[in-house]
């Protein structure tokens, strides 16, 4: 933790200014939508996704502004699939604090995700680049899915690593990817930097999943930011489920 707290550290300048293009995107003439979305973004959470493409624009050397609109642009891709997210889950905590649709409901949390998604797309194209455009919606396009084939292994004890692996990289890790490539191609690196930046933020995704899936059974509610067992009495399969179900003989 103190090394992602001095990663942080090194990146405050990027990360306040993509904060502040984030709340002023974020503003809307409809009261509900402007209040439930500063809910949703001030509730925490590390930033990493859009952590990432600030990190690689600077890895890259990349010299213009747009690192900080695309960062928001991830962000909100995120932030809106983790309201449609806790709709379906019927959540009701999520990074220590009451979710949307808790506080207000599931049709205004499922409307304001959205909103978001809109958003994102409105700026995503500021930068007037094909190439990240079709990264952008391939990558939304892949986290829908992902989600629906989670919905569909649910309760199922036969799930194979390769299913589980199929989903986490579709609903967490092509996001990551998304980011890592976005960088790449904003400062206008050759295709191997960014195929390789794309593959770093895949693998990194995944290892991200799969922490995340391992402390739903060994954390606690202050650390993870939810109830711990939510995935278990969901009835969804990860991967902590699937090796013991590998590992177990005997009925």
């Amino acid at each position: 933790m103190q090394n992602f707290s001095e990663i942080h550290a090194l990146m405050k300048s990027d990360l306040v200014m993509m904060d502040e293009i984030l709340v002023n995107r974020l503003d809307s003439n409809v009261d509900l939508i402007s209040q439930m979305s500063q809910y949703i973004i001030n509730s925490g959470g590390k930033r990493i996704r859009p952590l990432l493409l600030l990190l690689c624009a600077r890895a890259t050397n990349y010299k213009g502004d747009y690192h900080h609109s695309m960062a928001v642009v991830i962000e909100l891709i995120h932030t809106a699939t983790l309201l449609h997210d806790d709709v379906v889950d019927s959540s009701s905590i999520r990074r220590g604090h009451e979710t949307a649709n808790e506080l207000w409901g599931n049709a205004p949390s499922v409307l304001v995700g959205d909103f978001l998604y809109s958003r994102a797309f409105e700026i995503m194209v500021e930068p007037n680049s094909m190439q990240i455009m079709k990264i952008l919606s391939k990558a939304t396009n892949q986290i829908s899915e992902g989600e629906v084939l989670q919905l569909l292994s649910i309760k199922n004890a036969n799930v194979s690593q390769t299913e589980y692996f199929e989903v986490i990289e579709r609903k967490t890790a092509c996001l990551f990817k998304a980011a890592c490539q976005i960088a790449g191609i904003l400062a206008e690196s050759n295709k191997n930097v960014i195929n390789g930046l794309g593959s770093f933020g895949m693998h990194l995704g995944n290892a991200f999943q799969i922490i995340d899936d391992t402390l739903d059974y060994e954390s606690n509610s202050s650390v993870i930011g939810k109830e711990v067992g939510d995935d278990l009495s969901e009835g969804k399969v990860t991967l902590p489920m699937i090796y013991a179900l590998e590992n177990t003989k005997g009925s």
